[in-house]
């Protein structure tokens, strides 16, 4: 007697099948640029990933497990084969990736046909994704040296190995230092100045101080004003100095957005209260930024090269250490305040820390405001965002060409105005 259709492994048919198109595809298209006889196509894939998906089907439906196994053995050794008598046309042909990719369409196969389909229908994306990007992929290597290698696995040291020994409870008397938060957020930091390293070396600080002020910005909009300050000096282009206040202004635009970000992960609650400040200080910081980038085009073509801006790798388990004792040193103080000088105390540290650092006080700030004032902790953040941007200014006028001083100047008093209205405002 017949059974009636299974409309769920005929799904899962279905989607085994598409699997194997989807990367076969991939492999079709590179086959055929790279003129590779010996490279399996579209067809070779798709009962590839057949066999596994009936392999993996009677597998389960019978209770014979070596069924899989044997398919899979027989796959290896049906690709392995083509590799060997391909290499013999094509001696240069060395690359094992579609071969590798065919024993894993087999898997996949048999993935979706073990009820793991959602599963199996990410890896396959993500598989026919790492076969696509292969000259970017090839290309962002070139650009990765050592440095960046061993930051990274500083970073997994830092994550991995040092984090789960730190003990997660205060250990000070006045209860306000917690070795693994403190970590935590040194880790946070770490890796969205790593983000942005990483997108400068990848996209090349070269090509216009806008795309070197936007990713640079992410890594220090400190370092973006000082190298554009130092460089104003030198380079006597018509429309030179409009362009690096071009740049510097969006630098400083992303580290009000960078602020947001932190606050957001750690205490989102208090998000939609620091939107409007630093919108507001993020607007007037980009409408300059605007204006003077059309000034500048108006006086010379195009936006001049600024050179590569000179950033070193920012993760560093030395930096991050002291990151986290003067981070410690910022809570400890706001914990004293708190509790001997409570109200506009905490104003004045929040306005000395922000002079050198606004990263500090904004997750310090921001754990404060769960049990503490929202307020408080709003008006804080903005006194320390403030005063960085003080700081920096002074910096771009101190250092810079005359021609940046009066435009920084008009620029910075547009986001004083922006944030000490809107927090009296509301």
């Amino acid at each position: 007697m017949d059974q009636p259709l299974d409309l769920v492994a005929v799904e899962n048919f279905g989607t085994a099948l598409l699997i194997g198109a989807l990367i076969g595809i991939e492999r079709e298209k590179r086959k055929n640029e790279d003129q590779d006889i010996s490279g399996s196509g579209l067809r070779t894939f798709i009962l590839v990933a057949e066999v596994g998906a009936v392999a993996g089907w009677l597998s389960r439906i019978l209770f014979m497990p070596w069924l899989l196994v044997a398919a899979l053995l027989a796959v290896a050794a049906c690709v392995l084969s083509a590799y060997v008598l391909g290499a013999r046309v094509q001696p240069h042909a060395l690359g094992l990736t579609t071969e590798i990719a065919a024993i894993t369409v087999c898997l996949l196969g048999a993935m979706v046909t073990f009820g793991h389909r959602d599963l199996a229908i990410g890896l396959a994306v993500i598989t026919a994704a790492v076969l696509a990007y292969k000259h970017p992929l090839h290309s962002f290597l070139d650009k990765l040296g050592w440095d960046d290698v061993f930051a990274g696995l500083r970073l997994m040291i830092a994550t991995f190995v040092i984090l789960p020994l730190l003990p997660d409870r205060p250990i000070d008397p006045w209860q306000a230092l917690n070795p693994y938060s403190l970590w935590l957020l040194v880790l946070l930091i770490s890796s969205l100045s790593l983000v942005g390293y990483v997108a400068t070396r990848w996209l090349g600080a070269g090509r216009g101080t806008m795309l070197t002020g936007l990713t640079g910005g992410l890594v220090s909009s400190t370092a973006v004003t000082l190298s554009f300050a130092r460089q104003s000096r030198a380079d006597r282009r018509s429309g030179a100095p409009m362009a690096l206040i071009c740049g510097i202004l969006i630098a400083w635009c992303i580290m009000f957005g960078r602020v947001i970000a932190m606050v957001l992960v750690v205490n989102r609650a208090l998000v939609a209260e620091l939107l409007i400040p630093f919108i507001a200080m993020g607007c007037v910081a980009g409408g300059m930024a605007w204006m003077f980038y059309r000034r500048g085009a108006a006086s010379q073509r195009g936006i001049p090269s600024t050179g590569d801006l000179p950033l070193k790798n920012p993760f560093s388990l030395t930096e991050a250490s002291k990151f986290a004792a003067f981070f410690a040193l910022v809570l400890l103080v706001m914990k004293i305040v708190q509790l001997y000088y409570p109200g506009e105390g905490v104003y004045i540290v929040a306005a000395l820390a922000g002079l050198t650092d606004v990263d500090a006080i904004t997750l310090s700030m921001a754990g404060y405001a769960r049990a503490g004032d929202a307020d408080v902790a709003v008006h804080a953040i903005v006194i320390a965002s403030l005063s960085n941007t003080l700081t920096k200014c002074v910096m771009t006028a101190a250092l810079g060409a005359p021609a940046l001083r009066f435009p920084i100047l008009i620029a910075t008093a547009g986001i004083f105005l922006a944030g000490l209205g809107t927090i009296m405002m509301f």
